[in-house]
């Protein structure tokens, strides 16, 4: 059912929720500012561990975290934060709760600033999809010129947990950047859809 399904992208093995991802979200080009900072959120909450991992506790982290609702999250309390820290549902790692808060706060300086996180964001890659043409995994880098600079950016505006490797895979999950495989299906709906 995967390889069908997959084509050339190997990484969703045969994990059903991982193939839902991949054939339905992953790589098409997202524009909604509450989708955009669920990936941020996630994509923190990814680092030093695997998408698989995540993905699977992507709805208890939507109720944990107020339905990804940055406005809501800025306000979390201290109380709030240790109630966090005991929910088994989600990865329960303090730094990263914090980072999330934070992230919230600046999130919502950045759309006060651009008008929408949106416009913000896309401008590391021109405002368009950056369309690549990988064979193998194997060719698909870890990090980019573009993910440099995001991350320099964020870091800069007091954003945590978005070094360059987590927001080259940002820009993969948003559509930022088109890495399906050639061979894969998605990786010309994407290119259409873009």
């Amino acid at each position: 059912m995967c390889a069908k399904q997959t084509g050339g992208c190997t990484w969703p093995g045969d994990d059903e929720l991982m193939i839902e991802y991949h054939d339905n979200e992953w790589g098409t080009p997202l524009h909604d500012d509450r989708k955009l900072f669920e990936f941020l959120v996630l994509d923190a909450f990814q680092a030093g561990l695997s998408w698989k991992t995540i993905l699977h506790k992507r709805k208890n982290f939507e109720k944990a975290f107020s339905g990804f609702d940055a406005v809501k999250i800025a306000k979390f309390t201290d109380k709030k934060i240790e109630y966090l820290m005991l929910d088994a549902g989600i990865i329960r790692n303090r730094l990263k709760i914090l980072a999330t808060v934070s992230n919230a706060k600046h999130f919502l300086e950045v759309q006060k600033e651009f008008g929408s996180f949106d416009k913000y964001i896309w401008q590391f890659t021109g405002h368009k999809t950056i369309v690549n043409n990988w064979n193998g995994t194997g060719q698909v880098p870890a990090k980019t010129a573009a993910s440099d600079a995001m991350s320099k950016d964020l870091l800069k505006r007091g954003f945590k947990f978005v070094g360059s490797t987590i927001c080259y895979a940002f820009m993969q999950a948003a559509g930022m950047v088109n890495d399906h495989m050639v061979g894969c299906p998605r990786h010309k709906a994407v290119q259409q859809a873009g």
